[in-house]
């Protein structure tokens, strides 16, 4: 087993502002700040990075230039679909130059990755989706989602795309919305280069299970990459892993290191009125007791408890593997 990698949207380290405090929760920052920022959390490795950079105009020399001096690569692209020029959605948007304006932005994040050695296109189409009963023609708004990411991925068969699905949030109901959906949308796109980035807050928040949605996915061979974070499952609170939910957290775990999944374990996390850098050495030191507490499992009592369907027995054991890890 490989050595585990950990990583953070880099957004973590960001300025964050709402409708209340609209002068945002702290001085506004550059991406050059938040990579500063990044390098100064123990244990971190990897990046995921907005498109357009935010907070200035950064050519790529100059976040290469901050990400080298803090030991950091790229994981990820995020291109920003979801902004206020997409307000009416990207891929699924009525006008179709905004269709074609979706199509070059994300043109230009697949030339990010291949730029900065990153895995994959991260595709978090926010605005993809309705608000009221009547408003779109549902087969229209699933063919444009399918339409706009199968000519992507086939436009660029060296890169991996990924889908970070979530029921909803901008919009009331989001095209992507749950796990089964967006497989069946990969499965239709029908290209090997298109598969799920699975947010456990956007899980859970659904009514999912992230341990039988990861399983879900795994077993379509979609699963690219993964966040997690924590919420009270009525909304994306993007609270910090394990803090609410830590043994479903920790079944989450389970299940990719079951199937032999070694992909990055990333933080996708808002620390509004936290110090950002605290806030994510305290959740990776959860994510590395988790760690621990795998390997202190008795995989071999879990599974015959698990083909009893013993509730209690199984509960057990995974509560002493995880807590007495911490």
């Amino acid at each position: 087993m490989t050595e585990q990698r950990f990583g953070a949207g880099i957004w973590h380290f960001a300025t964050y502002l709402d409708r209340y405090a609209t002068d945002g929760y702290g001085a506004p920052r550059t991406i050059l700040d938040a990579i500063d920022l990044a390098g100064q959390v123990r244990d971190l490795s990897v990046v995921d990075m907005n498109y357009p950079f935010f907070g200035g105009d950064f050519s790529n020399v100059q976040v290469k230039e901050a990400l080298e001096r803090n030991g950091l690569g790229v994981i990820g692209i995020t291109p920003e679909i979801y902004t206020r020029e997409f307000m009416k959605g990207s891929f699924t948007n009525p006008d179709a130059g905004i269709r074609r304006r979706t199509h070059e932005l994300v043109t230009e994040a697949c030339d990010q990755v291949r730029y900065f050695g990153a895995d994959y296109v991260k595709l978090w189409p926010g605005q993809d989706g309705w608000d009221y009963p009547f408003q779109v023609d549902y087969g229209t708004l699933w063919k444009h989602s399918l339409d706009g990411v199968g000519q992507l991925a086939s436009e660029n068969p060296d890169l991996k795309f990924v889908i970070e699905y979530k029921p909803r949030e901008p919009r009331v109901r989001m095209s992507f919305g749950s796990v089964a959906r967006t497989l069946l949308g990969i499965e239709k796109i029908g290209l090997p280069n298109v598969g799920i980035l699975l947010d456990f807050g956007h899980a859970i928040m659904g009514g999912e299970s992230a341990a039988d949605s990861a399983q879900l996915a795994i077993d379509y061979g979609r699963l690219f990459g993964m966040d997690v974070n924590d919420n009270y499952r009525s909304w994306d609170d993007d609270l910090v892993a394990g803090s609410l939910h830590p043994i479903e957290l920790f079944e989450f775990f389970y299940v990719l290191r079951k199937n032999n999944w070694e992909g990055v374990w990333q933080l996708d996390q808002f620390p509004f009125r936290e110090d950002s850098v605290a806030t994510a050495n305290h959740a990776i030191d959860f994510l590395k007791a988790a760690g621990k507490g795998l390997e202190a499992l008795d995989v071999d009592a879990l599974k015959e408890a698990q083909s009893r369907h013993d509730a209690i027995g199984a509960l057990k054991i995974a509560q002493k593997a995880l807590f007495g890890a911490m």
